[in-house]
């Protein structure tokens, strides 16, 4: 039987430290990490993603980030094997292949080896969805697929029309099946968060990136091509962002609102980890905690 590759997971929810630590245990355990972020994959989407910076890597070399152009989508399916390449780079090179990020679903279909559906993009039907609202887009996946509707993250317009094209095709969204031999052996460290510190670490951190000049990111993002429904579709700070910058909100107003949509969004990554039994639960000072599990996991 063939031996299970050995990967390390650290997951957590936006603000957390997770960056950080992944950075810790790779320089303990002589790693690499891979970016598990759907959106951090874009170039120039710096600030507005929270990347990490070259000095908050500390020498360690981080994978699938600046990959791909903000104006058109990258899927999780391109993701999952982009991901597997870098896992096999990295362990051909003797080091430890280290996921780190907030977007559950990419790190899931690495680590279970989720079969994804094989559905083209229809761009007709495309077309037509993108002149509806984010309200209307929920409500017709809800009559589609009501079980989707309830997993899915009803704010983002992009997965929103990726389901209904998906649910559109097959009917349904068929449940996704882990593969029967998924090649990683993977050890998957959350950062437990107490809310109150989150919601300050979130406020702090937003308003520290609006004053290194993410205004400035989004407006040279818009000159390079990228539109303001392209922005809107890549969510969050970007939405937020191009509202200001067409004078539809007020900047106390687009601080106040991307704000509590960043809470909101911290609460679901929250939601979908706790899904997962496999997680191993540590405070971000757990240091020492942390590297004991990692060394076991390692050598055994």
């Amino acid at each position: 039987m063939k031996r299970k590759q050995k990967i390390i997971i650290v997951v957590g929810p936006t603000s957390s430290g997770k960056s950080n630590l992944a950075v810790l245990i790779a320089k303990k355990f002589n790693g690499e990490i891979i970016s598990a972020d759907s959106r951090q994959v874009y170039k120039g989407m710096n600030l507005g993603t929270g990347k990490v910076t070259k000095k908050e890597m500390d020498g360690i070399p981080h994978h699938l980030l600046d990959i791909a152009n903000p104006k058109h989508k990258y899927s999780v399916t391109q993701f999952k094997k982009h991901a597997q390449r870098a896992i096999i780079e990295i362990q051909t090179r003797g080091k430890i292949p280290i996921l780190c990020g907030g977007t559950g679903f990419y790190i899931q279909v690495i680590i279970y080896n989720y079969i994804l559906p094989i559905v083209k993009p229809n761009k007709i039907l495309r077309k037509k969805l993108a002149k509806l609202s984010t309200t209307q887009l929920a409500i017709l996946l809800k009559k589609l697929d009501s079980r989707r509707a309830k997993e899915i993250d009803l704010h983002n317009p992009h997965r929103l029309i990726r389901a209904i094209e998906i649910a559109t095709e097959l009917g349904k969204i068929p449940i996704l099946k882990k593969s029967t031999n998924s090649p990683y052996n993977a050890l998957q460290i959350g950062i437990i968060t107490d809310d109150t510190m989150l919601k300050k670490c979130i406020k702090t951190r937003l308003l520290t990136r609006i004053r290194r000049g993410m205004v400035a990111e989004a407006i040279h993002l818009h000159s390079q091509g990228v539109s303001w429904k392209r922005m809107k579709e890549l969510g969050l700070e970007y939405k937020y962002l191009a509202l200001f910058l067409q004078n539809k909100l007020l900047k106390t107003e687009m601080i106040e609102q991307l704000n509590t949509a960043i809470w909101r969004y911290a609460k679901r990554q929250k939601t979908w980890f706790k899904r997962d039994k496999n997680i191993k639960w540590f405070s971000v000072n757990e240091i020492k905690k942390i590297e004991s599990v990692v060394e076991k996991f390692l050598n055994p």
